[in-house]
């Protein structure tokens, strides 16, 4: 089965035991109908055991399928009349970020994402959804058009993490980042992120400070990425399963940590199973977070955006008096 992923393998054997059942009962007189219909209960409770207690490395793996939608996946369901815009009116276009001007039931609104490729030729073209200077660059010159008119600003994230290259460093890689980071957070206008695969370091926070960030079920998001974080504790990147179980990553982990506000449920298995269903479970999220924040005044905007990032974490002021010898 093209795709299957490594905890699916029973799910995938059991699939294709009932269709060699039903393949044999087409060619034969012999009636495997009760067989049949036993295997298809087991499946479902199956299916339903597995996905009801994803670990997080198997989260991760739904995260990177090369069948998840991505951005323009979700444009095409969610939004009318899109029009993409090209370029940071600087130094040129970054395909790994899509940026532009669309309507949500009827409301004018600017969309940005990540957007990786599904094929290698693709992959390549969009440098596999890690974008350069510029394509932050793009972001931070749509989300300023959209302050100025007025319009929401809604971000998917879905990327590794910006590129680490020479040439994206030569044209100011982290003061990009850095610079969509402090204009993001006083934007004034309703901003709503959405992480819709991978969510990883800076790369990722650079179109992520929103008023509301919510998250797909089977996302991750994250300072580095498992891989990374098993190099630097354990100087070995294949104990990446180990540090995904231990780094707080995915959805459950992060709404419990106040890091995120909402989780989006995905269809069984993986949003790749069906594109347009997942698409109507992130639609009634937007519609409720706009609902929320496009009445609230330029002041309160401002106001609720700090103080969701001010209650992230925790700290201690005070420092215990230590002895001190004469």
């Amino acid at each position: 089965m093209a795709g299957e992923l490594e905890f699916e393998k029973p799910i995938t054997e059991l699939k294709n035991k009932i269709q060699e059942l039903k393949a044999f009962t087409q060619k034969s007189d012999v009636d495997l109908t009760d067989e049949i219909e036993k295997l298809e209960n087991r499946l479902l409770k199956l299916e339903q055991d597995i996905y009801s207690h994803l670990k997080p490395w198997d989260r991760v793996q739904i995260a990177r399928h090369p069948s998840r939608p991505t951005t323009l996946d979700y444009i095409s369901y969610l939004f009318q009349d899109f029009f993409e815009c090209h370029g940071d009116r600087l130094y040129g276009d970054d395909e790994a970020i899509v940026s532009g001007i669309a309507t949500f039931h009827g409301l004018p609104v600017t969309i940005i994402g990540h957007q990786r490729g599904k094929d290698t030729k693709e992959n390549i073209r969009r440098n596999f959804g890690m974008p350069h200077p510029e394509g932050y660059r793009k972001a931070l010159r749509l989300m300023k058009q959209a302050e100025k008119f007025n319009r929401p600003v809604i971000c998917f994230l879905d990327t590794k993490g910006a590129y680490p290259g020479k040439a994206a460093e030569e044209r100011g890689q982290s003061e990009a980042i850095a610079r969509n980071l402090f204009e993001m957070a006083g934007l004034k206008t309703p901003i709503i992120c959405v992480v819709i695969g991978e969510g990883a370091s800076g790369g990722a926070l650079a179109i992520g400070v929103g008023n509301h960030v919510h998250m797909l079920e089977n996302s991750w998001y994250s300072v580095i990425s498992p891989e990374g974080a098993a190099a630097l504790l354990w100087k070995d990147s294949t104990q990446a399963k180990k540090a995904a179980e231990s780094m707080k990553i995915t959805a459950p982990d992060l709404k419990e940590l106040g890091i995120i506000d909402e989780i989006i449920p995905e269809v069984r298995g993986g949003a790749h199973h069906d594109a347009r269903k997942q698409a109507e479970e992130i639609d009634k999220v937007l519609i409720n977070s706009l609902r929320e924040l496009y009445p609230l005044s330029v002041e309160e905007l401002l106001t609720q955006r700090y103080e969701k990032y001010r209650k992230m974490g925790a700290f201690s002021s005070k420092m215990e008096a230590s002895p001190v010898k004469a």
